[in-house]
């Protein structure tokens, strides 16, 4: 929720306002945290997680409805993040105890990353 100008209540998405946030500060990353475990090739299966994706990649899966429902909108606010100079966003599960901690310093990480076009978690050895 936020105030307009003349003090009346708005329902602001949270994502639209984060992402807002992290383009005008030139943000290197953005990690979103929801009560899911990131992008899943099954939505209801947590274990069919998709660790990294490329933009690209991202936009596929929606083509093909593997990414569907709330997770869209999501996704979609990634991929317009990063067009505009954010490098990387995370979507991890903000429920699991330490979850940014495991996103950020393990190879394999607790949720999904999405980048440009340029290298993942996949890519590396």
């Amino acid at each position: 929720m936020c105030l307009d100008e003349s003090g009346a209540k708005l329902n602001v998405n949270a994502d639209t306002a984060a992402t807002a946030v992290a383009r005008s500060v030139r943000a290197e990353k953005l990690v979103f945290l929801s009560d899911v475990n990131g992008v899943r090739l099954r939505k209801d299966d947590p274990d069919s997680l998709i660790h990294s994706l490329t933009a690209e990649q991202a936009r596929e899966l929606i083509r093909q409805g593997v990414i569907e429902a709330g997770m869209i909108p999501k996704v979609e606010a990634c991929l317009e993040t990063l067009k505009h100079g954010v490098n990387k966003i995370h979507i991890i599960d903000g429920r699991l105890s330490h979850s940014l901690l495991l996103e950020v310093y393990t190879t394999k990480g607790v949720g999904t990353e999405i980048v440009h076009n340029g290298v993942t978690r996949n890519d590396n050895p």
